[in-house]
Formats: C-alpha cells, sequence, structure tokens
C-alpha cells in the first residue's frame, strides 16, 4: 500500500507509553481528529521537520525520551525491510491508506457506536469507551465504527490508541466475524451527504430567483416599450386630423 514509513513509526509506537502529555494552556500539537494513530505519526512528523529538537519536545508537550525511541526502533526496523529488500515507501498525505492498514492490524478489537461517547465490542458486545485523552473525543462527531489497540480496565472499559474506520473495510478484513451491507453510510458520510445536497439546492433556488428577477426585468421593458407605441401612433393621427381639418378650411 506504500506506507512502510508510516507503519513503521507507528509500529514502535503501540508499544510505549502515550507520547504526549495533556494541558490546559495549550492545544495539541499535530492533532489528528480521526486517529489517534495518526496523531502520533504526524507528531513524529513535525518532530521530524525540527529536527528532532527535545526543545520542540519541550514547547509542544511532547515526552522527547518516548520519542528518540520512536525513532531508534524506527530505524531498526527499516534496516530490517532493507535487508529483506522491502521497499521503503511513503504514503504521503493520504492519511486512509494508512487507517486502513490500522484496520487490518485490529479488525478484531472493532467497536460500534452504541451511544454518546459509548461504544461496543462487535464480536463480544463488551461496552468500551473513548478515552478523555483520545483525538477522537470531543471531535464534533463521532464515528459509528473504531478499531483500538487494547482496553484499560479503571473504573469504566476505555479504550487506548483508537482510529475510525470505515464499516465496509472491517467487511472486507474479518469476513468471518462482520457482515456490512455495501449501502451502510458512516456517520460522516451522511452529514457530508446532507451538506452537499442542502448547498445544491441553495444553489439551485439562487439560480432560479435570479431566472425570475431577470424575467421580471424583461417584462417590464417589454410593457414600457409597448406603451411608448401606443402613445406615438395615438399622436400621429391626432396630427393628421388636425392637417386634414386645416385643408378643408381653406378651400372654403
Amino acid at each position: 500500500m506504500g506506507t512502510g514509513q508510516s507503519l513503521a513509526t507507528l509500529n514502535r509506537r503501540r508499544n510505549l507509553k502515550n507520547i504526549k502529555f495533556r494541558t490546559k494552556r495549550r492545544k495539541l500539537t499535530g492533532l489528528v481528529s480521526e486517529s489517534d494513530h495518526l496523531t502520533y505519526l504526524n507528531t513524529y512528523i513535525q518532530w521530524q521537520k525540527h529536527k528532532y529538537s527535545s526543545k520542540w519536545c519541550t514547547d509542544n508537550f511532547v515526552h522527547a525520551k518516548a520519542m528518540r525511541k520512536v525513532r531508534e526502533v524506527r530505524a531498526q526496523l527499516a534496516e530490517i525491510m532493507e535487508s529483506q529488500r522491502l521497499e521503503m515507501l511513503s504514503s504521503g498525505t493520504d492519511w486512509d491508506v494508512v487507517r486502513k492498514c490500522v484496520c487490518s492490524a485490529y479488525f478484531y478489537n472493532a467497536a460500534r457506536l452504541k451511544g454518546i461517547g459509548e461504544y461496543a465490542n462487535v464480536r463480544t458486545g463488551m461496552p468500551c469507551f473513548l478515552h478523555p485523552t483520545s483525538a477522537l473525543f470531543g471531535m464534533g462527531y463521532t464515528p459509528d465504527y473504531v478499531v483500538y489497540h487494547e482496553l484499560v480496565m479503571t473504573a469504566k472499559e476505555y479504550m487506548q490508541s483508537v482510529t475510525a474506520v470505515d464499516a465496509q473495510w472491517l467487511a472486507e478484513l474479518g469476513p468471518m466475524f462482520y457482515s456490512v451491507k455495501e449501502t451502510i453510510k458512516t456517520r460522516l458520510e451522511k452529514i457530508r451527504d446532507t451538506e452537499r445536497t442542502t448547498a445544491a439546492m441553495e444553489r439551485e433556488m439562487e439560480e432560479a430567483q435570479k431566472q425570475l428577477s431577470e424575467r421580471k426585468i424583461q417584462t417590464a421593458r417589454a410593457q414600457r416599450r409597448v406603451g411608448g407605441t401606443q402613445i406615438a401612433e395615438a399622436g400621429k393621427h391626432s396630427v393628421s386630423s388636425t392637417r386634414a381639418q386645416s385643408k378643408r378650411s381653406f378651400g372654403m
């Protein structure tokens, strides 16, 4: 899929504690609302662009030690891939490709939306929740399906390292567990469809209103032209009658 570089980074990250720590003072850098995994990856990319700076980690509330460990193991994985003659490709900015790869690794840990912030494991029915530290928590919409790395048992069963996925991917990758109709759409897709439909209707209404206004203007102009012609004809007839009367008077 051309995701070797991204997956090499994520592979080490999954065995580490959270690389970021929350603060009320600033919004976390690199946040990707669809996925904790993509948030980790984006954070690493930003750190890489800043030449692996420890100061950048401090300024952006990132654990520098954890990031250095990610870099170290990533280099080891790159060497293994090179020794096996596996091409190290990048997915670029195509995040969906990475999300599908994450889905293929964790499809057995899939959960379906049950309520606000509440999910249920698709296979076992076990309730599980989005943790407040997740990138998906408070994102404005809640995806219908997610996969997660593991459950953390505290007061609730919280999902750790969560990524929103397409239901269709689950049907493709785990047909023995999931059966999803082709017509099913995620909540985000439904929202986008509604927005597109509303925008199209508004454009049609604006166009219809514009055409109606143009027709009114054309009708008004036509009426003025007809009215002006009638007045001119009436005036011409009056002048001819006057001249005829004058000629008759002169003859007498």
